[in-house]
């Protein structure tokens, strides 16, 4: 039985977004979109997106003693991170050096933006 592999998220796609409490998205945006969201939506990604995210760059050899996973299990996890457009990677010699694109937690964050309320006045 094989796996669907996800779609490679197009920044330029996500970029087109107004946040989400300011507009309602089209089915376009979301489908762009959504691949970003479902791959930070499993716990053993989210933490290594945690990990990577919280340093320049990491080795994946730091990574997989994190967990008790077997490492091609964590090369799954980093590939889908890799082609949902959250992180990139370098091969040095044997090992593999990940990095958050911050252009993507940007428009993230971005998406996410709700905007203040202004304060009633008094």
């Amino acid at each position: 039985m094989s796996k669907q592999a996800l779609p490679v998220v197009d920044l330029n796609a996500v970029a087109c977004c107004a946040p989400i409490a300011v507009r309602p998205m089209d089915a376009d945006q979301a489908a762009a979109v959504a691949p970003m969201f479902k791959a930070l939506g499993d716990p053993v990604r989210l933490r290594l997106m945690s990990m990577i995210a919280s340093r320049p760059e990491i080795c994946v050899c730091d990574l997989t003693p994190a967990f008790d996973l077997s490492g091609p299990t964590i090369s799954h996890h980093l590939k889908v991170l890799r082609d949902a457009g959250l992180v990139d990677s370098e091969r040095r010699g044997t090992w593999v050096w990940y990095r958050v694109r911050p252009e993507a937690f940007r428009q993230l964050g971005a998406l996410l933006d709700v905007p203040t309320a202004s304060a009633p006045a008094t």
